[in-house]
């Protein structure tokens, strides 16, 4: 039998699809990053599973997590979006998505990518932890610490360390994966097809 962390719920499909095909895999792409941020920054407060429901919604909503379009989108979309049942209506985080993708944007300019920026937190390869059961799992680090903080500083919103360490875990710069779930071997063995040192370069 497949085993998988005892986080998902089995019976319910997307969540297992989510956790076998995406979470813990490592993201070198701007784009998928800015999905992953975003999804993460609307979870805050909520369950992951909530967001995964809506993940569609918030696609459609955000022009398909095109940093550009969602940075340039202007009040009339926050009313717009407000009345929009499919993704959560909080006018504080559709605001902060629209100011998060600007500052998304100045990061690309900075650094070249998002992720040759976002990798650095991690010395630009994914930290693999030891995880045998419940009491192994952590809600922080000192590297989501650093880089929420960072984030903070450039003027990201709902991006505390916690929403942070679990956006870490997501896109695969943390490998958190029980030590007995199938896809963190998987996941390891993977390594060697990321280009991470160019990255670095």
């Amino acid at each position: 039998m497949c085993k998988r962390c005892a986080w998902v719920d089995e019976t319910k499909p997307d969540y297992v699809t989510y956790h076998d095909q995406e979470w813990g895999t490592p993201v070198l792409d701007d784009d998928k990053l800015f999905e992953f941020i975003t999804l993460e920054s609307a979870q805050a407060g909520l369950s992951w599973y909530t967001i995964l429901k809506k993940r569609e919604n918030y696609r459609h909503a955000f022009h398909h997590f095109d940093v550009q379009k969602v940075a340039s989108m202007d009040d009339s979309d926050v009313e717009r979006l407000l009345q929009d049942p499919g993704i959560i209506r909080n006018k504080a985080k559709i605001t902060a998505t629209i100011s998060n993708a600007r500052a998304f944007i100045d990061i690309q300019r900075e650094f070249g990518s998002f992720a040759r920026y976002q990798w650095q937190f991690v010395d630009f390869y994914p930290v693999v932890r030891e995880i045998n059961g419940s009491e192994d799992f952590q809600a922080t680090s000192e590297h989501s610490d650093r880089f929420a903080k960072d984030l903070k500083k450039r003027g990201f919103k709902f991006l505390g360390s916690t929403t942070i360490y679990a956006h870490m875990q997501a896109c695969g710069m943390i490998n958190d994966h029980h030590n007995q779930c199938f896809k963190k071997k998987q996941d390891i063995e993977s390594y060697a097809n990321f280009n991470f040192a160019a990255l670095r370069d």
